[in-house]
């Protein structure tokens, strides 16, 4: 974790409008919206590093209510399309989600189909999927 962290907060990319990490009572607020608990991995990115704005992915936020990212938001709509409703969208990408499971597994969701868990936590699916074009 504390790596995927660490390459999070190097790319971060400055903007005119930053986004906000939540505090503990934002996701108990999302997790009664969403009446699904969050997995401890999902939970500590949410408070750590769902600030972070870096390239092409846009990741789920829970501190502002209005935020185009915003994980009840998101949720809602991907399970209105056939995300099982189980699978809690960590990203949406070109209409495709990768959802986090109940163990705290990252899934793709694609055409209607869930992969099995290509990753085993979201610190991997950062390090694989999202910061996978960096260059350390």
């Amino acid at each position: 974790m504390n790596d995927a962290l660490e390459m999070l907060r190097a790319v971060n990319e400055t903007v005119s409008v930053p986004l906000e990490l939540p505090e503990h009572d934002d996701l108990v607020d999302v997790e009664e919206l969403i009446l699904i608990g969050i997995p401890a991995d999902f939970r500590e990115y949410l408070l750590q590093a769902s600030d972070v704005i870096y390239g092409y992915y846009e990741p789920v936020t829970a501190a502002d209510p209005n935020s185009h990212t915003y994980l009840p938001e998101v949720a809602s709509y991907a399970w209105s399309i056939g995300v099982p409703r189980e699978l809690i969208p960590l990203c949406e990408s070109r209409g495709d989600y990768y959802c986090v499971n109940e163990v705290g597994e990252v899934v793709l969701w694609r055409d209607g189909q869930v992969t099995e868990g290509e990753w085993p936590t979201i610190w991997h699916w950062i390090k694989g999927v999202w910061l996978a074009d960096v260059v350390w």
